[in-house]
C-alpha cells in the first residue's frame, strides 16, 4: 500500500504501516481519555486518563499485529508465501499468493478472526481477574475496552462480504461446494456489495439520531463495497484470461529509449515517434533499466529539461513487475502489488522481449466478452429455432 512504512517484522514477515495508523491510534487514545476512561473510573488525574488512553491505543495496534500475523502464519504453514503485513486507517491486510486449495483458504480466512475473539476473552477475563484482586478500576476499564474491541473486531470480520475475512470464508466455502474458484469470488463478492450498502444505511441512520459513530460506519461501508466490487471485476477479469499465456497478451516488438537522454532528447527523438504513454528505457547495454511516464517527462519545465536525465524520472526495473513469456497472465497480475504494476516488462533472459499493458489486458478481456456475448446469441437463437420447429 502506498504511504506505508516497515515498522518491523513477525515470524520473519515484514510489517508496514499507513500514514494513516498514528492518526487513527490518535483518535482512539482521545476518545478513551476523554471519555470511555472517565465515564467508568471518574475523579482522576488527566495524566492517568491520557497514559492509560495511550497504552489501550498501543495494545489494540499490538491486537491488529497479531490478526494479521495469524493470517500469515496459518499460510505459511500452508505453504503460501506471504509478502508482507500492512497496517491502515481500518485495520489491516496480509499480501499473499492465492491459496491453490478452498482447505488452505478457509484456514487462512479464518484464522484471523479466530485469533481476535481469543485475545478478546483473553482481556475480558484478565479485566475480571484484576477487578476481583486488585480492584485497580483504572486497568479494569483499558482491558474492558480491549477486549470488547477485539471481540466486535472479530465478529465484524466474520461478516459473509470480501474483502472482509468473512468473505474469504465465504468464497472458500462456495469453492470447496462448485469447485470454481472465480464463481465463488464473484458470489462473495456481490454480498460484500449487498452488506456494504446495508451498513451504510445503518451508519446513516445513527448518524441522524445524533451518534457521531455512524459516520465511521459509513466509511467503513463504503470501503467494504468499493472493495467487494473490484472483488468481483477481478473475478471476471480472471475468467476471462484463464489459460492464456503472457507472450499472447504482450506487444511486441517494443518501443524502447536510451535511459541516458535528457528529457528534451528523449522527447524529440523519441515519445514523438509513438502513441504510448508509458516507455520501456535500456542502460549501454541494451538491458532493461525501468519505465518511463511520459506525462512526468512532459511536467518537466523546459528549462530542465535539457539537464535532467530522463531514467531520474523512471521507475526502476527492480520495482516493474517482470514475467516470463510462458507464465500464465493470471498468475502474473496477482503479484502485481509486489511490483510496480502496470505495464509488465516481459524477460527473455536478460533481454527485454515484450511489453503488457493495460490496453492488452483490456483487448483481451473485450475479445472474451465479444466471444462470450457472441456464443449466448448464437446459442439462444438455436433455441428459437428449436421451439418455431417444435
Amino acid at each position: 500500500m502506498r504511504g506505508s512504512i516497515r515498522i518491523g517484522s513477525v515470524w520473519g514477515v515484514a510489517v508496514r504501516a499507513h500514514w494513516s495508523v498514528p492518526l487513527t491510534m490518535l483518535l482512539f487514545a482521545y476518545g478513551l481519555a476523554d471519555r470511555t476512561l472517565p465515564a467508568y473510573t471518574p475523579g482522576l488525574a488527566s495524566v492517568a486518563y491520557a497514559t492509560a488512553g495511550v497504552v489501550g491505543a498501543l495494545l489494540l495496534l499490538v491486537s491488529l499485529v497479531v490478526h494479521e500475523g495469524a493470517h500469515a502464519l496459518m499460510a505459511r504453514r500452508a505453504g503460501v508465501p506471504v509478502r508482507d503485513m500492512t497496517l491502515w486507517a481500518l485495520g489491516g491486510m496480509t499480501r499473499m499468493d492465492r491459496p491453490t486449495t478452498a482447505r488452505t483458504a478457509f484456514a487462512v480466512a479464518v484464522s484471523g478472526p479466530l485469533a481476535s475473539l481469543l485475545l478478546g476473552g483473553a482481556a475480558i477475563g484478565a479485566a475480571a481477574g484484576v477487578h476481583t484482586t486488585l480492584g485497580w478500576r483504572l486497568p479494569v476499564a483499558v482491558l474492558g475496552w480491549l477486549g470488547a474491541t477485539n471481540v466486535l473486531l472479530g465478529v465484524f470480520n466474520l461478516l459473509p462480504a470480501a474483502p472482509l475475512d468473512g468473505g474469504r470464508v465465504l468464497q472458500a466455502a462456495l469453492w470447496w461446494r462448485t469447485g470454481d474458484r472465480e464463481r465463488a469470488q464473484r458470489a462473495a463478492g456481490r454480498s460484500g456489495q449487498i452488506i456494504g450498502i446495508a451498513l451504510a444505511v445503518v451508519g446513516w441512520l445513527t448518524l441522524a439520531r445524533g451518534v457521531t459513530g455512524g459516520l465511521w460506519l459509513m466509511i467503513v461501508a463504503l470501503f467494504v463495497a468499493t472493495a467487494a466490487a473490484a472483488e468481483r471485476r477481478w473475478a471476471q477479469l480472471a475468467l476471462a484470461l484463464r489459460g492464456v499465456r503472457v507472450a499472447e497478451a504482450m506487444t511486441s516488438p517494443v518501443v524502447t529509449g536510451p535511459d541516458w537522454l535528457t528529457v528534451d532528447r528523449f522527447l524529440s527523438d523519441v515519445a514523438a515517434r509513438t502513441r504510448h504513454s508509458v516507455l520501456p528505457l535500456l542502460d549501454f547495454e541494451g538491458r532493461p533499466s525501468g519505465v518511463v511516464q511520459l506525462r512526468r517527462l512532459m511536467a518537466v519545465p523546459p528549462g530542465q529539461q535539457q539537464a535532467l536525465p530522463v531514467r531520474r524520472l523512471a521507475t526502476p526495473v527492480s520495482r516493474c513487475t517482470l514475467a516470463a513469456p510462458d507464465e500464465l497472465l493470471t498468475a502474473v497480475l496477482e503479484r502485481l502489488g509486489a511490483g510496480g504494476g502496470l505495464p509488465v516488462l516481459v524477460m527473455d533472459g536478460a533481454h527485454l522481449h515484450g511489453i503488457v499493458t493495460a490496453h492488452d489486458i483490456q483487448r483481451l478481456f473485450q475479445r472474451h466478452t465479444t466471444r462470450k456475448n457472441h456464443g449466448t446469441a448464437a446459442n439462444g437463437g438455436e433455441a428459437g429455432r428449436q421451439g418455431i420447429a417444435a
